[in-house]
């Protein structure tokens, strides 16, 4: 078994920062590639920034500049650096095994999604 978890949102001012954090549980060999996607109301969820367990990362246009994704050491969770926040940032942010995830024990989950965090950018 493993989950998803993400933490981290909140309200912030245009401007601003905020870091979001996603956690994997369970007994983990390992996940290729994690990412961190968003949807706001009315819209299509849409990719924000990947990375891989080797550091390649990956971001959306309309973040690039802004955003810093990264993994720990240990390559069980993923943080997301959120810089000079626009008020059309706001969003759920969604972490994601973009790659599947392999446990110790052989199982493979080919996609898994965390439950989701709000971001909402506003003064």
């Amino acid at each position: 078994q493993v989950q998803l978890v993400e933490s981290g949102g909140g309200l912030v001012q245009p401007g601003g920062s905020l870091r979001l954090s996603c956690a994997a549980s369970g007994s983990i060999h390992s996940i290729n590639v994690m990412g961190w996607y968003r949807q706001a109301p009315g819209k299509q969820r849409e990719s924000v920034a990947s990375i891989t367990d080797g550091g390649i990362t990956n971001y959306a246009d309309s973040v690039k500049g802004r955003f810093a994704i990264s993994r720990d050491n240990a390559k069980n969770a993923v943080v997301l650096q959120m810089n000079s926040l626009k008020p059309e940032d706001t969003a759920v942010y969604y972490c994601n095994a973009d790659g599947g995830v392999l446990l110790k024990n052989g199982i493979y989950y080919p996609d898994l999604w965390g439950p989701g965090t709000q971001v909402t950018v506003s003064s």
